[in-house]
This record gives C-alpha cells, sequence and structure tokens, in this order.
C-alpha cells in the first residue's frame, strides 16, 4: 500500500486487476457504463485458470430456488445478501453470454441440468454452453492452453468483446501494491511492466480479478491443514489480490475451501510441474444415481494397502481430494498422501486414465490414449500381480492383495458396502499385469479471499467497505462450504457485472 496522490504516470478511471473471466467480463461492464478502464495481466497470455474451464455457465429460470440451494452448500458460512445477488444474477447469465457471442457469431447449447446435492432448490439449475464460434481453432489462437474446449472459447469471447471496445491491455504487467489517499480510499495502482514500474490512476476504482492463492506455497500451508496439494493450470495464480487487500485491512473468509480432485505427478517437475487429474466421469446426485454409470476402473488404497474411500464421489472434481486429508496423529503422518491408484489390463485400453490442464508457454504434455507412454515417463509402474505392484510403490503386498480380493468380491455383490461407491461405477479389476500410480490432492482453484458484500465492495476487518475496492471472480468467491457445477464461471459473470458497474459509476476520487 502506498499513502500519496502525487507523480501518476497514467490514469484511467477503472482499473481491473487480472485478465480471466472475472476480468474480461468486469472489464465490459464498466467500458458499457462509461469508464475509461485498464486491464493488467501478470503473465504473458491472458486468460487465467477460466480459460482451461469446461466454459459451462451455471444459469437459473428460478433465482428463488437457486439462492434456498446455495444457502444449503454454503452451510451459513456466506452473506445471505452475498448470496441473494449471486442467485439473481445467474437469471441474467445465459442472456448476457448470448448478447456478448453475437460479436463472434457463438452458437450455445442448453443444458438443462440442476446442482450437485440433494438440497432444495437442487433443480433450479442449467447451464449456457458455447460450443461453436465460427473459424475459430483454440489450438491456434491459444496454443499454450490444455483443457476442456468450453473455456477456450469463452474466452475469446470475452477478449473479442474487449478489443472491439478498444478497452486497454497490459501483458507481463504484474499488480504490486494499492495507492490510497485518506481514510484507506483506494485511488490508483502500482504496476511492474516491461518498462518499469508504473503509478496509474484510478479515478473510480480498483476491481481485483486475480484469482487465488493455488501457487502460493506458504499461503496454502497457512490456511489448510492438508499436505502437500499440488496445482493444476496456471502459476500464476499466487494470491497477489488477497494480499494487497490485506494491506488495507481486508477481512477473510473461505480461505480453507478449495475445488479439486485427485490426481497424478510428473516425475519431471520442472518440465510439467502441474497436477494431472484423473479422467473426468458424470456428476451424480445422493439419491439419484443415474448418472452414476461410468464404470471407473481403479480403487485407491493407502499407504498401508487398505482401501478408505469412495473414488467416485458425487462431484469428483470437487471433494474428490477430502478422503486424502486424514492425518494420523500416532505415526504424525498423511497416511494417505500419496495414495496408491491402481487398475488392470482392462482399465487401460478403456480410456486416458489423466486430464492434464494447463495455462502456460513451453508446455506440451498429452496423456496417451493407451496409458502406455505413462510407464515409460514413470507415472504410472506396471506389475504381474497387485502385490508385485504394491511393493514396487513401497506398500504392504499383502494387505494390497487382500484390500483388492474385498474389492472385486463387492462387485460381485454389486454393493460397496464399505464405501458406498455406486453399484453402476464398480468393476472388478482382475486381469493383468496391473498398473499404479500415486496420487495427491490437485486443486483446481482456491475460493478463498477478501470478504466481499452484494456490491463486490471489499470488507474490512471492522465490517466496513474499503472506499473503492473491488473483487470478483474467484478472488474471494461465495463459495464457502460445498461447490456448485459451473458456479465459479457463473460467479465471474455475476461478479463481474456488478463489480464493474459498481465501480464504473462512482464520481472522481
Amino acid at each position: 500500500m502506498e499513502n500519496t496522490t502525487q507523480n501518476f504516470d497514467e490514469e484511467f478511471d477503472v482499473v481491473v486487476v487480472g485478465f480471466g473471466f472475472a476480468g474480461g467480463v468486469s472489464a465490459i461492464e464498466a467500458h458499457d457504463a462509461g469508464a475509461e478502464v485498464l486491464i493488467v495481466e501478470k503473465m504473458p497470455d491472458p486468460g487465467g485458470i477460466s480459460i482451461c474451464s469446461h466454459g459451462a455457465i451455471c444459469s437459473t429460470r428460478n433465482p428463488d430456488g437457486a439462492f434456498t440451494y446455495l444457502k444449503a452448500t454454503n452451510a451459513g458460512r456466506t452473506n445471505e445478501a452475498v448470496l441473494r445477488a449471486l442467485a439473481d444474477g445467474m437469471q441474467d447469465n445465459e442472456a448476457h453470454a448470448r448478447k456478448l457471442a453475437e460479436l463472434t457469431g457463438g452458437e450455445f447449447m442448453i443444458r438443462e441440468r440442476g446442482g450437485n446435492y440433494p438440497f432444495p432448490g437442487e433443480d433450479s439449475f442449467y447451464y449456457t454452453q458455447l460450443v461453436k464460434i465460427p473459424n475459430f481453432d483454440s489450438s491456434q489462437v491459444y496454443p499454450q492452453v490444455k483443457g476442456r474446449p468450453g473455456g477456450p472459447m469463452v474466452f475469446y469471447m470475452l477478449q473479442q468483446n474487449v478489443e472491439d471496445r478498444g478497452i486497454e491491455v497490459w501483458l507481463n504487467s504484474p499488480a504490486k501494491n494499492l495507492i490510497t489517499g485518506s481514510d484507506k480510499e483506494v485511488i490508483g495502482i502500482a504496476v511492474e511492466t516491461q518498462n518499469g514500474l508504473k503509478r496509474v490512476r484510478a479515478k473510480k476504482g480498483v476491481i481485483l480479478a486475480s484469482g487465488g492463492f493455488e501457487n502460493n506455497e506458504e499461503m496454502k500451508k497457512q490456511f489448510w491443514q492438508i499436505m502437500p496439494v499440488t496445482t493444476a493450470a496456471n502459476g500464476g495464480n499466487t494470491g497477489d489480490g488477497i494480499r494487497m487487500a490485506q494491506s488495507l485491512g481486508a477481512d477473510l473468509w473461505h480461505m480453507w475451501h478449495f475445488h479439486g480432485s485427485y490426481g497424478f505427478l510428473h516425475p519431471d517437475r520442472e518440465q510439467y510441474p502441474y497436477g494431472i487429474r484423473v479422467k473426468r466421469f458424470p456428476d451424480w446426485i445422493p439419491g439419484k444415481e443415474v448418472r452414476a454409470v461410468v464404470q471407473a476402473p481403479w480403487i485407491i488404497l493407502d499407504q498401508d494397502g487398505k482401501r478408505f474411500m469412495n473414488e467416485f464421489p458425487p462431484y469428483v472434481q470437487d471433494t474428490g481430494w477430502r478422503d486424502l486429508e486424514h492425518y494420523d496423529p500416532v505415526r504424525q503422518c498423511f497416511p494417505r498422501i500419496p495414495a496408491l491408484l491402481i487398475y488392470d489390463e482392462l482399465g487401460r485400453r478403456r480410456f486416458p486414465m489423466g486430464n492434464p490442464a494447463y495455462n502456460e508457454r513451453g508446455m506440451d504434455y498429452v496423456w496417451s490414449q493407451d496409458n502406455l507412454k505413462e510407464i515409460e515417463e514413470g507415472i504410472i509402474k506396471k506389475a504381474d500381480t497387485v502385490g508385485e505392484l504394491a511393493e514396487a510403490f513401497g506398500l504392504d503386498g499383502e494387505e494390497a492383495e487382500k484390500s483388492m480380493a474385498r474389492w472385486n468380491d463387492l462387485c460381485t455383490k454389486k454393493a460397496d458396502v464399505d464405501f458406498g461407491r455406486p453399484a453402476g461405477t464398480m468393476m472388478k479389476i482382475q486381469r493383468p499385469p496391473y498398473y499404479g500410480g500415486l496420487i495427491w490432492p490437485v486443486l483446481s482453484n482456491t475460493q478463498g479471499g477478501p470478504v466481499h458484500d452484494e456490491k463486490q465492495r471489499i470488507i474490512d476487518v471492522e465490517g466496513k467497505a474499503i472506499p473503492r475496492l473491488f473483487a470478483a471472480g474467484e478472488m474471494g468467491s461465495s463459495f464457502g462450504h460445498l461447490y456448485l457445477a459451473g458456479g465459479n464461471i457463473a460467479e465471474c459473470f455475476v461478479t463481474g457485472r456488478i463489480a464493474g458497474k459498481e465501480a464504473a459509476t462512482l464520481s472522481n476520487a
């Protein structure tokens, strides 16, 4: 934080920090409300983690039902006015996306699907999915991105709208600190550019849309019990916006909560430093297992060779990591980190086990279709028996054999009475050779950050809004307990619209 009003190098009405979905929407909304806008992006390529996502925008036609569901899944951890604003805003997501897509000729598919858990209001949601943009090839436009096809299309739609409006964007330009006047009023920001440090005046306000702290190891150590946790996707998210807000006394929430699964690590961490999440399966709702029909051909064993979890929880990509968090106070260790994922020859032939995602230059990692390249690279090992495979990883081979025999017996009975895995996902593992790889918690994105109100104003530890400072996206997400599929993307659009409009309509500082 700088407390001085002298010698600005540039001036704009609104400065947006971060150019992912939330930053793009914030900038567009602020511009359309009459503001001159600057986006500053830390990385050489924009998109953040957003561009690696599925791109499905959670929407609703029933904001009251959506609000009821959000209250249940947040378990009292989020202010109801904030949840109400999110639910109401979801009602406008489809129309807003369609309006933005007019510039690129984007085509949409509407997916009628509800939430992830059996709470009242679960059936209030649907998904707005951009499925086609004429003449758009993500591999050509964003060669540094690997992920689902939807994310690059959504970001391209936003980027084209930013460019069409003439909004200025500075890449390779990390924000360093906020500049304040009297009473903590934010009047600008210091930015490290390729031409040196620039002090930028923000006449109306600053919007922090800089994501979470996925790649800040010290913050993860201090806010989470579970460790180590690796990250997927992007190296730029190191909690910069959170730290800047803290420098002005911002209160924090949801710092424990992250959206993630479990997955593999590549032995060459310098070449590929990110976690590789397991293959994505259809989500299912407890009590409505109709979607839990894809057979996942593996089980997971702890360091004692024992199975300990339902490998296919309702929303693997959100809560798949949580069973790994167990801490053994006698041995003073996390006996499930790493754990061992085992499959057989039939499993190897079904589909790629890993699902890499990243937005990073210099990377070109694709998981092989037949899962054989990963053996050569040391991610996966192969053995003739389950016991030999377990021993290759330092586990008790006899205990692992018992665990596998128990699993196959449960498959015969079509009922996982041990951990409740849905019958439709169960598959015997009995055709040699056997394959295995160590797995760790892999986070997609953090949810914690500065507390904000329903106007996206960042709130300090005394419960007061910090003047002219706003948050958007996952930088202090509303999701504080259970996640909603597509919810962070919905939040990027809803909170981006709110923050952009609120900042742009302020009088000049």
